[in-house]
């Protein structure tokens, strides 16, 4: 049998980015909203720890079909290290083991300290992680204080700047590819510098472009799902304000059809291959499309704004 849809639930489509609380996991933040929005189908991308604060791009209804597009985006985040502290899990929530003393360095040389991890290299996942190994979550087997061997994984450092160093308190913001531990990174930022660290705070601030500005907190969402629901409803973006980095194609009546069987259609369109928005020629979303070189769209994901399920 399939899934029971409760019939009290409704069918919304959009993307809310909540600035979620510490202290949550991602998927009970994810559970409060859809209670509070009353939303039949609800999804999360690009999970934070319990710790984290800061943006998580939730969908609902037809845009829970963004969220793999989401997964690949890049994220910025402000980061607060303690220095001279070593913790098992790479952050506060973990315990102490290792101190060491706190180099005095200018803020030029921290500058150039974190300059140094600019570019693409190779992380070795924290044992502190739901990544798996032979079918267990790693975080499992540290609990049980085992270590295992992970294989370094890529990641792209961007951009990396230092916002403040205080003593023990080493403040930045770095904007890095999907995949980077921000806990490792901060220990290997103090391992070059001679100490040891511990991620104190973590708060990501965009994800995939989305602005700070367009946040909501979960207290402001409760009150306003007791007040005005409406209003509530109108903090929803549409889902293919996940995807405006894609450049956009536009399609006739009769290529639109098509489109939305899941044929492909032979297009005039003067940019590069690979994933595009498709629109009907009204500005109505259709989906996600592929481009090959020889100007042929195929369906990757197609959108049904609007309609209700049964």
């Amino acid at each position: 049998m399939g899934r029971r849809i409760d019939p009290r639930s409704e069918q919304i489509d959009g993307v809310l980015l909540l600035n979620k609380p510490s202290g949550l996991t991602s998927n009970q933040a994810l559970q409060k909203v859809k209670r509070l929005l009353n939303a039949r189908k609800a999804g999360h991308t690009g999970s934070l720890d319990p710790a984290a604060t800061g943006m998580l791009p939730l969908c609902f209804g037809e845009a829970t079909k963004v969220c793999a597009f989401l997964l690949d985006a890049d994220k910025t985040y402000r980061v607060t290290a303690r220095l001279g502290t070593a913790m098992d899990t790479g952050d506060g929530d973990g315990s102490e083991i290792a101190s060491s003393d706190v180099p005095e360095l200018s803020a030029e040389q921290w500058q150039g300290i974190l300059d140094s991890f600019l570019g693409d290299s190779m992380q070795v996942p924290p044992m502190y992680s739901a990544l798996k190994k032979d079918g267990k979550r790693l975080y499992e087997l540290a609990r049980k204080g085992e270590t295992v061997e992970r294989e370094p994984r890529p990641i792209r450092i961007d951009e990396i700047k230092l916002l403040e160093i205080a003593g023990s308190r080493l403040v930045f913001r770095v904007h890095c590819s999907k995949g980077t531990y921000v806990r490792v990174l901060v220990e290997d930022i103090a391992a070059k510098a001679g100490t040891v660290a511990y991620t104190a705070r973590l708060h990501r601030e965009t994800v995939a472009g989305f602005e700070t500005a367009d946040m909501l907190d979960l207290s402001g969402l409760e009150l306003a799902a007791e007040s005005d629901r409406s209003a509530l409803l109108g903090h929803l973006l549409p889902p293919d304000a996940a995807l405006q980095r894609l450049p956009a194609i536009r399609l006739d009546a009769n290529a639109v059809e098509r489109f939305r069987a899941g044929r492909e259609n032979d297009v005039d369109f003067e940019g590069p291959d690979g994933l595009v928005r498709v629109y009907a020629k009204e500005s109505e979303f259709m989906g996600v499309g592929e481009l090959s070189a020889d100007g042929t769209l195929a369906p990757k994901r197609v959108f049904h704004m609007g309609e209700k399920n049964p």
